[in-house]
């Protein structure tokens, strides 16, 4: 069973920083690409960020120059770094990841994280 699990929401100030993290874990044989996406209220899941498993990058327009995504592949692990947050990055954050196991591949999600920024 693979889950992926988040950690390092919270609430913050504008122009704070957080640092999100999603470990994967349970039978698989690799994770392919990784992201972190967000959803505000009211509004539709977006795609924050990606990287592929060599480490290749993207991001939505409105965090380039903030936002850092990186990984640890022998720890299946996806992090979010963000800097000079603004109050309309609150959202919850969710970590996505393509994992391959011996049956599959698929499509998995974290449980999601809440991310506040107050002004």
């Amino acid at each position: 069973q693979v889950q992926l699990v988040e950690s390092g929401g919270g609430l913050v100030q504008a122009g704070g920083s957080l640092r999100l993290s999603c470990a994967a874990s349970g039978g698989f044989f690799k994770v392919n690409a990784m992201g972190w996406y967000r959803q505000a209220p009211g509004k539709q899941r977006e795609l924050v960020a990606h990287i592929t498993r060599s480490g290749n990058t993207n991001y939505t327009d409105s965090v380039k120059g903030r936002f850092t995504i990186s990984r640890d592949n022998a720890k299946n692990t996806v992090y979010l770094q963000m800097i000079s947050l603004k109050p309309e990055d609150t959202a919850v954050y969710y970590c996505n990841a393509r994992v391959i196991t011996t049956i599959d591949e698929a499509d998995y999600w974290g449980q999601g994280t809440q991310v506040t920024v107050s002004s």
